[in-house]
């Protein structure tokens, strides 16, 4: 009867309102296999999502849908989210939902009896004393237009209440309580029937007079601590809040962004313009922002002890070729006759405020050029300079690993595999067949 079904409007009815109102902690009672909270997760705006069901198996069977995806990971926001989902009776008290933003209740209520609806109050209401609360149940007045209907919707409802009932029952929420309360619903009635029979789901939206500092009537905020819940599930979302997480997306973003750079730069260096060429480029591949930095030459002696550096570049200015081939004199003969002895390693120098400047996203994620020191100094796959103010990127990475492989060619080794594959290939092949 309804477009699109009706449990798809009611939740987007509660997805509407965290929209509007953005509460940071959300719990849906009777969260029976987790539809609703599974579209929660996506507004940022919560920070704890959690969900209760006197159900445990039908929880457990849905619960790993709400863990975080390899996306969450790979690219983690500001937003914190935890989720919690707890097996337990809304009839119970419990001290880890007090004090939420909101609580929903989405077709629930019909399920208890009616001496557990008053326990439901005082539990919701009194106790757990949420600053706003959705609560929908069917409405009976509707129930005639429901084509082949006889007594109840469900065969598990204890009771389905007129409009009259459920706002009887509201109001008297909101005396002892102290909230107020609006009437709507979802599921309009046919053309010029509406005023007459209401919505096919009635729906009361309860908020807590004065906010978080409206007091509690019955049990009030002495009320003693009690946990009779059983805790099923919990999970923290990545997030940048977490220095953990922080440092590992930040440090992705520089070493990918000294690659860049440095790549930038070595082509500019192959790629001469007439008898002279640009130090590096921007971020952006447009050339400018790293002319006018010092991008050096390191050689790094690790197997002696010492080091040796050599400026390949001038810092701001071009190089003319001849320059560059005096430069190359003085450099690989040195190299040449410690290359015997020791392990040298050439490094691209890239200076952390190149890549501050450069780099809009690693900026926004270290906040300060000293803290961006900070953050990489300790990292393993991060090797910065003596001084700590550039990040030092390998110049022939690339090169020594395909000498590497070619050597392994040349001795035979690299054939010797593939002949060894193709043929454990062949052999699983005839097996399959």
């Amino acid at each position: 009867m309804f477009s699109p079904p009706l449990h798809r409007q009611r939740h987007q009815f509660v997805i509407d309102f965290v929209k509007r109102n953005k509460p940071k902690k959300v719990v849906d009672l009777g969260c029976s296999e987790c539809s609703l909270l599974k579209k929660l997760k996506f507004h940022r705006e919560v920070e704890l999502l959690a969900g209760v069901d006197i159900n445990g198996t039908k929880v457990r069977k849905k619960m790993h849908g709400l863990a975080p995806i390899s996306t969450d990971y790979l690219q983690p926001s500001y937003d914190q989210l935890r989720i919690e989902l707890y097996q337990g009776s809304v009839t119970q008290r419990d001290a880890r939902l007090r004090g939420f933003d909101l609580v929903t209740s989405i077709e629930l209520i019909e399920h208890l009896t009616l001496a557990d609806v008053e326990s439901f109050s005082e539990v919701v209401f009194g106790y757990m004393a949420p600053v706003a609360a959705i609560v929908s149940t069917p409405n009976s007045d509707f129930n005639p237009l429901l084509p082949g209907l006889a007594g109840f919707r469900h065969s598990d409802h204890k009771f389905e209440w007129t409009r009259e009932e459920f706002r009887t029952w509201a109001l008297k929420v909101c005396l002892e309580f102290g909230y107020e309360v609006e009437f709507t619903g979802v599921g309009q009635a046919p053309s010029g029937q509406q005023e007459r029979v209401g919505f096919c789901t009635q729906i009361g939206v309860f908020r807590q007079l004065g906010g978080r500092d409206g007091c509690n009537m019955l049990l009030g905020d002495n009320a003693e601590d009690v946990f009779t819940y059983t805790l099923l599930y919990s999970i923290n979302y990545p997030s940048l809040r977490d220095n953990n997480t922080l440092r590992r997306v930040l440090v992705c973003e520089v070493l990918y962004w000294a690659e860049k750079l440095k790549s930038g730069w070595m082509e500019e260096k192959t790629g001469k313009r007439n008898g002279t060429y640009t130090l590096c480029q921007t971020a952006g591949g447009g050339e400018g922002c790293l002319s006018e930095r010092c991008m050096e030459m390191e050689e790094n002696q690790t197997a002696c002890g010492a080091e040796m550096r050599s400026l390949v570049e001038q810092c701001g200015k071009s190089v003319s070729e001849d320059q560059e081939e005096k430069d190359e004199e003085v450099f690989w003969p040195n190299f040449q006759r410690q290359e015997n002895s020791c392990t040298l390693r050439r490094c691209v120098s890239v200076p952390l405020d190149v890549l501050w400047s450069c780099c809009p996203k690693v900026s926004a994620l270290s906040g300060s050029l000293s803290n961006l020191r900070h953050l990489l100094m300790d990292d393993p796959e991060v090797k910065l300079s003596q001084d700590g103010a550039a990040v030092l990127i390998n110049y022939q990475e690339q090169e020594l690993e395909e000498e590497d492989y070619n050597d392994l060619e040349d001795s035979g080794f690299a054939e010797a595999i593939q002949h060894s594959f193709t043929a454990e290939q062949e052999e699983d092949w005839e097996a399959n067949v």
